[in-house]
This record gives structure tokens, sequence and C-alpha cells, in this order.
């Protein structure tokens, strides 16, 4: 008798950028949008393009403390031939300068004050000197346009200034308020269930017994989940039990926009996971097994236009399925391109690794002699202190046999 189960086999493995393309042509749901303030929108994924609707500044300002003249007068000026030029007022900060200056005259400005009409440079108040309340010498040239901001010259209007898709750091929000605008459209946060398996876990707040251990990727995804910018809900700790699975599932499916779930991934009897992802009618798993190290027994399907992700119960494992593929779903579905820029250190020793699967190997990195090293940190099954010991990992290419002591490698931050 056939079901829609798998039996005790892997779909066909695939590879990293094999299972991206699956993940993008198989995704139907966008993030909503919502309207929120500037000073609560730190971290969140602008939704649509940003034009500025008028220059910044809007007028001609000063750089510098000193006095606005016209540039000509000071052509050849130095301390043995000074210009001499009259002084006829005083522009205060934050006011429109109370008249225009003509040749031959100059005003006083303050650094961040508005140049009048007429002037089109300003001379350092250090290349200047007071020779008595209505004369100003003036001992250094300037260049016509020197120390001074034009209109538009940091925002033009009607340029683009924040591209759909951007995480809003402070200073994209210190351009917003620049510009007057207080509200913007982000991504709705997407509201991710996490439901974590096996007769083997218990809550950390419960005594531990033998044979058991402690919940970690509930903690783990939980927290990553926050890092990304989403909204995690805790589903809790479900048995291999294939009944109270289906249900704390169709909970989460019901209440979220994805759920993720740890353990249950493998090939093993009592691994159940994708099995209930089967049983839901509108159910469709098109990744099971991705030739990579670890993270291999990774199920990626969806329930409606939900997508599901069955991550393996090995937290490191888990964390470099969600970096790379969970993480990635989330970015396509916020229009959101991410930028990592890696470090480069050199391989302090030869690291072999298996055949046929790309790898992410955990490094430490320690200085020596002015020059980065990258020390593997060495795991086993189920250990998660290779956390807390690397700073990062390498990515080694499936092709590859390993990598060899002195080779320059890239090494991307956990």
């Amino acid at each position: 008798m056939q079901e829609r189960m798998i039996n005790m086999e892997f779909f066909k493995l695939v590879s990293i950028n094999e299972a991206k393309d699956i993940i993008e042509k198989n995704i139907t749901f966008k993030a909503a949008v919502e309207k929120v303030n500037i000073l609560n929108a730190l971290g969140r994924i602008i939704a649509e393009d940003i034009y500025a609707n008028e220059n910044v500044p809007d007028f001609v300002r000063s750089t510098v403390d000193g006095y606005a003249i016209f540039s000509q007068d000071a052509f050849g000026a130095s301390e043995s031939l000074p210009a001499i030029l009259n002084l006829v007022g005083e522009v205060k900060i934050g006011q429109v300068p109370s008249k225009d200056i003509i040749q031959g005259e100059c005003m006083y400005v303050p650094t961040g004050g508005m140049l009048p009409k007429g002037a089109d440079a300003v001379v350092m108040i250090e290349y200047t000197e007071k020779l008595d309340d209505g004369t100003i010498l003036i001992n250094k040239p300037v260049a016509p346009l020197q120390n001074i901001v034009e209109i538009g010259e940091d925002v033009k209007k009607g340029e683009l200034i924040i591209k759909k898709g951007t995480k809003l750091r402070p200073y994209e929000i210190g351009v917003l308020s620049s510009l007057g605008i207080l509200e913007v459209d982000v991504c709705k946060k997407i509201k991710v269930g996490i439901i974590s398996t096996g007769d083997e876990i218990v809550d950390p707040k419960e005594k531990i017994t033998l044979g058991k251990v402690r919940d970690i990727n509930s903690y783990l995804l939980y927290s990553l989940c926050l890092e990304e910018g989403v909204e995690p809900v805790l589903y809790g700790i479900v048995s291999d039990d294939y009944e109270k699975l289906k249900n704390k599932l169709k909970e989460a499916i019901d209440e979220c926009d994805v759920v993720i779930m740890s353990g249950g991934s493998s090939v093993g009897n009592k691994d159940e996971t994708i099995k209930v992802i089967n049983s839901f009618k509108d159910s469709n798993i098109f990744i099971h097994g991705i030739s990579i190290k670890p993270g291999k027994p990774t199920i990626i399907g969806k329930i409606g236009e939900k997508f599901v992700f069955g991550l393996p119960g090995h937290p490191l494992a888990c964390a470099v399925i969600f970096k790379n593929f969970v993480s990635f779903y989330f970015n396509k579905i916020r229009s959101f391109e991410r930028e990592e820029y890696p470090i480069e250190c050199i391989m302090a020793v030869n690291y072999h690794k298996a055949q046929g699967r790309a790898e992410f190997l955990p490094v430490r990195i320690k200085e020596e002699q002015g020059k980065l090293f990258a020390y593997p940190t060495y795991y086993k099954s189920g250990l998660i202190s290779c956390f807390s010991k690397s700073f990062g990992y390498i990515y080694i290419e499936k092709e590859l046999e390993g990598v060899y002591e002195g080779q320059t490698v890239k090494v991307y931050k956990f």
C-alpha cells in the first residue's frame, strides 16, 4: 500500500543553490504592509521606495565659522598683502541674513548659518583679522563654493533615498527625519511558529533525568527569529507522537505565516515530521535532504500558501539551516537583499571534509603576529558548546576535499 509519506530513504539530495531555487519558485506568500512611526521603525524592512520630497539642505549654508564673501575679492590674498573687506553684519544661526552683500563686502556666518545672497564662499575665521568694527583683513584666498553646502547637496528633491527592501538603521531614520517623513510603510512582521519535537526533549525549567536533554532549539530559533526581525511564537515540545504532532502543527499553521519544526527530519522510524506534513490535503514537500554538512536531513515544504521547515535536531545543524534557508525565505518575501562581508583569515591547520557535500565549518579566530588565523571548532552531534567557542564559519564547496594550512579563507560571522 502506497501512502503520501516517505519510506526509509531521502528524496534525491539537492545542492544549496538548488534548494534556494526551489524555495524561490514555490513562494506565493508576500509579507503584509503596515505604517509605523519612524521612532518604532528600527530594524524594519521598507515596503516601498521612498523619494525625497524636498531638498536637504534647502538653503546654502556654511560648514565653518568665518566670513561670507564674494570669492573674487580674496584672489591673491596673503598675510603680506591681505584683501580688505567691509564688514556689513552678522548672520544669526537659524535665521535669514538681514541683507545681501555686494563686491567688497563680507558678513560673519557661523557653522550651519545661511549664506547671504551675493556670497559664494566662506573664509575660515583663522585666516582673517579684524582691523576694526567695520573692516576685515583676509589673509588667504578661497575658491568659489569653498566651505559651503549648496541647496540639495545632501539630498535632492525627487531623489530615491531609501530603496524598497532596505532594513532601517539609525542612519536611514535620521535621513527620514531630515525630510520631515515621520511615518513609513514597512513589511508587517512575519509570524513564525516554532515546534520542538522528540521524546528525549524536556523543558529547561524541568529537572533533567537520565537519557533526557533540555530543549535548546526552541530558544535558539526564537532568538534567531528576533535577530531576523520576525515575530516568533513558541508552541512547546511535542513528543514523537503522530496525532499530537499533527494537532500542534495544525494549530501553528492556522495562527502563523511560517512554521519551523526542529527534530524529526531524518529517516528513522520515530521521526514523524514528514508523515505529519504529508497528512494535510494541501501539503507539498519539495525538499527532503540537502547536500550539506551539518544539516543534511532537512525538510522544506508547504501547507497551503505557508512554508513549513523541518530542521535537524542537532543545534548547530538547526542554526546553519536557519541561516541559509529560513532566512533566505524571509528575505525573499520581504524583498530584502542581505549584504554579508566576511573576514579574510589564514587557515591555521589542514582540514579534510566528507566528500560530496558542502560543509559549514565552525571556526574561532585568533590574531597572531598581526595576522588573523582561523582554527576549526571540532564538534560532535548534539553538542551546543561550539557556538560559544566559535566566531563564525567557513563555507567549503562540495567539490573541494577541504582547506589547507596557510590557505586564505572567508569567515562568516554567526
